[in-house]
């Protein structure tokens, strides 16, 4: 499995890949230089309750830490995966 990140202007996606095929997706609206606002996660079905979802946003948090911007979860699943790991709230 692999996860990438794709963007163009302002928007862009966490896309997890299994063998070439996408198999969940986590959408994203760039605001300003400094933040982005996740507002959709979706895993498929036979993917749900593997850890997922939590890795597609584990990941956009390192790249955030990177860029050195911050992260506003609008998406339930990603505000509930922020709420549960303190970890990941240095990026809020």
């Amino acid at each position: 499995m692999e996860i990438v990140n794709k963007e163009q202007e302002s928007k862009g996606s966490y896309q997890a890949l299994v063998e070439g095929e996408k198999v969940a997706e986590m959408t994203y609206s760039v605001a300003g230089t400094d933040r982005i606002i996740i507002d959709h996660t979706e895993v498929n079905e036979a993917y749900r309750g593997t850890g997922l979802g939590e890795k597609l946003v584990r990941k956009a948090v390192k790249d955030a830490r990177n860029k050195k911007i911050s992260i506003v979860p609008l998406c339930p699943f990603a505000r509930s995966v922020f709420d549960k790991n303190e970890d990941l709230k240095d990026v809020l």
